[in-house]
């Protein structure tokens, strides 16, 4: 017996043991540190506009909106319940997230491989993406669904190493929950199919209830948005059919721009890290039918193609493959695991792993810097293309609008974009009621705002240049008085002019007909070209 145990007293076991706990230990210290670093950025940032336009959605009680299914205004809501309608508030479920998505990386990792090292990378990868490192304390549809799709795979991984089909439950929930955060997730089915199909097992699980059964508590988890629509005549599934198919022109400048966008939101060493690891787990798996490699690989390699391709003719989000990236960090840390199990050359996997620590590194060096660059430089590098700083400055225009209300003796302020809407509802808190008087499909389902307070009384109108000069107005009785203009600045550079005005004779509708020009959102209207400004 003493012959065949290993010697756990030996000089090897206990080096290799020191280096195993202090390589905890600093993957430990580094997300701890990284961890501050996000909270400190979310409470130092003023809210952009798209967030502060999520957090009037936390207010409702909606089963869906129009734009976005609801799960985004529901992890606001928790955040606000904890800490207030702060900007900690707002964005607190993003960091919650964050966490719950590198502890499921963790577990994926360790049940794949059995190799800590393995573990530690997949946790630290994360942290090297400015994706998630820094912006996952930016909250938006995309960030509530990373946690539900990569637990959906993280079930389905079960499935593989356990053959226990109760796990198909668990993955058709997270799976319904993935989709009730952000429509896109459904890009995860082929990976879904092909992780049902192409392995040997199909048959038996072809046969088997368990799938079935998730597919349909998934469709359960979903009935929110599939309730809100019917009672809105599929409005979200309208917006967002035309929204996909809507002809564009071919476009190098859009391909460039998705493109470099993944670059340096995923990161210059660690994007094609990462597009490596999945090409040879895809290789891998569908040569020789392995579940896990098979799931892995299409999770991520199907909606980045996709993506490619509708860029040549649409601008694509900055959020929107925000889910599949994840699933690509599992991949590079098990493919490194398996590359030794399988026995390739000594040098292809010193070069494998090499590469994965200088991204590692660098990427967050990159992200600590980019985060003192906005928590704590005073310098302005982008002028008004900067991402930050575009939508930084609205603290300016409420101070006036404030000042103008108290002049006038106006009692509610007017905006026509769903951007300054959403900062005015910020910034008063309900003192004043705001309304967006056109897109009123926006709010479709909304409470009164204050309607005793608007009807028959002056209102404020603030509009951004040039939207001002529209014929928006010329329909209505309204009367506008012009009040002036101001400007919205950031780091002494303006970024935007605003028009203000006091509007009287008139009350909005805030329930117009569907063929009036004060209902339909853009897209809805033909503006197949409105993208989220710079």
């Amino acid at each position: 017996m003493t012959a065949i145990s290993p010697d756990i007293d030996s000089p090897k076991s206990q080096v290799s043991s020191q280096v195993s706990r202090g390589m905890w230990l600093t993957a430990a210290a580094i997300i701890a540190a990284m961890t501050i670093l996000r909270i400190i950025y979310a409470s130092a940032l003023d809210l952009r506009t798209d967030e502060a336009y999520y957090w009037t959605w936390s207010k409702e009680l909606q089963l869906c909106f129009l734009d976005h299914p609801p799960m985004i205004a529901w992890f606001i809501r928790l955040g606000t319940a904890l800490f207030g309608d702060t900007n900690l508030g707002v964005r607190f479920a993003g960091i919650l997230a964050m966490g719950v998505m590198q502890v499921l990386l963790a577990d994926i990792a360790r049940r794949v491989t059995h190799d800590a090292r393995a573990v530690i990378l997949a946790v630290l990868l994360p942290e090297a993406a400015l994706y998630y490192g820094l912006l996952m304390a930016k909250v938006a549809p995309d960030v509530a669904a990373i946690p539900f799709a990569l637990g959906m795979i993280w079930a389905l991984v079960r499935v593989a190493e356990s053959d226990d089909g109760r796990w198909w439950l668990a993955a058709g929930l997270f799976g319904g929950l993935a989709v009730l955060s952000k429509f896109t997730v459904v890009m995860l089915l082929p990976a879904v199919a092909a992780f049902l199909l192409v392995p040997s097992w199909r048959g038996r699980w072809l046969g088997s209830p368990y799938p079935w059964l998730a597919a349909l508590i998934a469709l359960v988890a979903f009935s929110p948005v599939l309730i809100w629509n019917v009672q809105h005549d599929w409005a979200s599934f309208r917006f967002q059919f035309v929204r996909a198919t809507a002809p564009h022109d071919f476009s190098l400048r859009t391909l460039g721009d998705y493109i470099g966008l993944q670059f340096g939101q995923v990161g210059f060493v660690l994007l094609p890290v990462t597009l490596t690891a999945l090409t040879l787990t895809a290789w891998r798996g569908y040569r020789r039918r392995e579940p896990v490699d098979i799931l892995l690989s299409t999770a991520v390699l199907v909606p980045f193609l996709y993506f490619l391709w509708k860029s040549f003719t649409l601008r694509i989000g900055d959020t929107w493959p925000m889910f599949m990236w994840p699933i690509g960090f599992a991949a590079v840390a098990i493919n490194i695991a398996k590359l030794q199990q399988d026995g390739a050359s000594d040098w292809f996997i010193r070069s494998t792993m090499r590469w994965a620590r200088i991204a590692v590194v660098s990427g967050i060096a990159m992200v600590v810097l980019i985060f003192l660059y906005y928590v704590a430089a005073p310098w302005n590098f982008l002028g008004r293309t900067d991402p930050i700083g575009a939508e930084a400055g609205y603290q300016q225009v409420a101070a006036r609008v404030e000042q103008e209300l108290d002049k006038t003796g106006a009692s509610w302020i007017a905006t026509s974009d769903y951007r300054t809407y959403a900062m005015m509802r910020w910034f008063f808190r309900g003192r004043v009621p705001v309304v967006q008087i056109n897109e009123r499909a926006r709010f479709m389902g909304f409470r009164d705002p204050g309607m005793d307070l608007i009807a028959g009384h002056a209102g404020l109108y603030v509009a951004r240049e040039p939207d001002n000069t529209g014929p928006l107005l010329a329909g209505t009785t309204a009367r506008r008085e012009p009040l002036g203009m101001v400007e919205r600045s950031w780091r002494g550079r303006v970024m935007d002019s605003y028009a203000l005005g006091k509007l009287t004779g008139w009350t909005p509708e805030l329930s117009p007909p569907p063929d009036s020009p004060l209902y339909q959102w853009r897209w809805l209207a033909g503006d197949l070209e409105a993208t989220p400004r710079a």
